[in-house]
């Protein structure tokens, strides 16, 4: 069963907390995974299960409850990427923390108002507080499911899936994936609802075209994914999974090329040849890094 940790981060960590969401890392001191089966509970966290940083709440002296309904004025759930590891490294200025796990961030939740979760996530952040920001672990992704449906949607009038509560315990993070598509065509794209495709420049209804990264997802630093020059648009006719496995890549004059990838089949050749030679509509300069690794890494080419 897919597990939650919750782990409450003060507002004197505010520095502690950006280098973390930058370098898609947390940590702690050994100290602090020492006491109160701390170490047990972040030892159990695999990748796949998540991890929610409370940020700036009320005074946690209080008795167990006193929390409920409490506001945060920032609320990330981020993805398990990498179970419990330790280094040596300088990550953070003020210590070590040696004790690390990755992280994938998939909401960053932190409204003017402040924001609240169910009663047993609030309770679990509330311990982690007066454990000097210990993980308190709970199974299940129940009470993060019912706080991303309770979410307004990235784009009026946009679907980004319902939560199923048959058991699929990864349909919260497949939910979040999508809140996190949408907010980046938002941001790409605004509400345009024609959009040109990069690679081969038809014109399209913006349902048929994705916000593609150029470096992977997957590869990408926290604060690549995010960066627009990393998003183009990538059309469904079969541009975007051509370029996804590295049939095609852009040179670094901006043209697009098919790589020998491509002559797995003749078929494939010849879409791929149909491509070749074609300019990328709407290149920047700041795109050139992006398109590199994808040349070296996907396409295979240098």
């Amino acid at each position: 069963m897919q597990k939650t940790a919750y782990v409450y981060v003060p507002t004197p960590s505010t520095a502690n907390l950006t280098v973390g969401l930058e370098r898609g890392l947390w940590g702690w001191r050994s100290a602090t995974l020492d006491r109160a089966e701390s170490r047990q509970a972040v030892s159990s966290l695999a990748e796949g299960d998540l991890l929610v940083l409370g940020h700036r709440g009320p005074n946690s002296r209080v008795a167990p409850g006193g929390w409920d309904g409490a506001l945060l004025r920032r609320v990330i759930i981020s993805e398990v990427t990498r179970p419990l590891f330790t280094a040596d490294d300088e990550v953070w200025t003020d210590d070590d923390y040696p004790e690390r796990i990755g992280m994938d961030v998939l909401e960053d939740v932190s409204p003017s108002e402040g924001v609240t979760l169910g009663s047993g996530a609030m309770e679990a952040l509330r311990l982690s507080a007066n454990k000097q920001g210990a993980a308190v672990l709970e199974p299940g992704v129940l009470e993060v499911t019912r706080f991303v449906e309770s979410l307004p949607p990235v784009i009026s009038g946009s679907d980004t899936g319902s939560i199923s509560h048959d058991g699929e315990t990864s349909a919260a993070t497949t939910v979040l994936r999508r809140r996190e598509q949408a907010k980046m065509r938002r941001s790409r794209f605004g509400n345009a609802t024609r959009l040109t495709c990069s690679i081969c420049g038809r014109v399209l209804p913006s349902r048929f075209v994705r916000a593609a990264h150029i470096k992977r997802r997957s590869a990408a630093s926290p604060v690549e994914r995010l960066m627009l020059a990393n998003i183009i648009p990538a059309c469904l006719m079969g541009c975007d999974e051509l370029f996804e496995h590295g049939h095609i890549y852009v040179d670094r004059t901006g043209t697009i090329k098919a790589s020998p990838k491509a002559e797995e089949t003749a078929d494939l050749a010849a879409v791929a040849a149909r491509l070749a030679g074609q300019p990328v509509s709407g290149l920047t300069e700041d795109q050139e890094p992006f398109f590199s690794w994808h040349r070296r890494h996907v396409a295979q080419q240098s």
